[in-house]
């Protein structure tokens, strides 16, 4: 039997975190495969996360809504409005906009992001909201830019799950980088924050000179946070008990 903590972080890799309230048990975005598109692990396979209530997905780019990985996990999930359609039959899918909220064990809040909000690139592809989530004052950002209005998270979080990179040796609109996670983490002053969506995939063939992405981001991360937040830098499989 799983014991219950109070609450706590366990980081898998990628943007893949349990968050563990009480009793509840939720998994975000879940990645657990080795391979994923053109991209591969480079840290150890990520443990089976065991019982969950409900899994939360940001958005449905691929590597954060694969459909393998989600097979057999849970039979929750909370989605962005119209993302329900990329889940198996078998899920009880709540589709939320910003703002509303969810009972699955624990309250589960829909915020803003700032993303790309399409299944694939190119044009005529639908485009969905993007979301991060609120529980229990742990803040998943998701996968987002900054934006001005986070400040109205000021004083709601007390631990930031925050991306801070991606998988490549460059970024695209709508993510943050070192820099640009300080600035949210600083705007919105959480107790703590541990650096997400860095350190997990490669393209496939890159690496040698570009293995400092594995281990650089959230060094220059913790070193651009000017407030009192305390960062946590877990490896894979790491946990904070809150």
């Amino acid at each position: 039997m799983t014991e219950p903590h109070a609450r706590r972080v366990t980081w898998l890799g990628h943007a893949t975190v349990l968050i563990e309230v009480g009793a509840t048990r939720l998994l975000t975005d879940p990645v657990l495969r080795d391979r994923v598109m053109h991209l591969t692990r480079r840290v150890p396979t990520p443990a089976h996360p065991g019982r969950l209530d409900a899994v939360l997905i940001s958005h449905v780019h691929r590597d954060h809504l694969d459909q393998p990985s989600l097979r057999g996990l849970s039979t929750t999930a909370v989605t962005p409005v119209g993302a329900g359609k990329y889940l198996d039959a078998g899920y009880h899918v709540h589709e939320l906009r910003a703002g509303e909220t969810v009972d699955v064990g624990a309250t589960v809040e829909a915020v803003p992001a700032w993303h790309d909000g399409r299944r694939r690139p190119g044009p005529g592809a639908e485009v969905l909201d993007t979301l991060g989530y609120l529980v229990d004052g742990v803040y998943f950002a998701g996968d987002t830019d900054f934006g001005p209005e986070m400040e109205a998270l000021h004083g709601r979080v007390d631990c930031a799950l925050i991306p801070i990179w991606g998988w490549g040796p460059s970024l695209g609109p709508g993510h943050l980088d070192p820099a640009g996670a300080a600035r949210v983490v600083d705007l919105i002053a959480p107790r703590i924050a541990v650096p997400i969506h860095w350190g997990t995939f490669l393209p496939f063939g890159l690496g040698g000179r570009h293995r400092r992405l594995l281990v650089d981001p959230p060094r220059e991360f913790a070193r651009a946070v000017t407030g009192d937040t305390r960062v946590d830098i877990l490896a894979p499989g790491g946990s904070v008990e809150l």
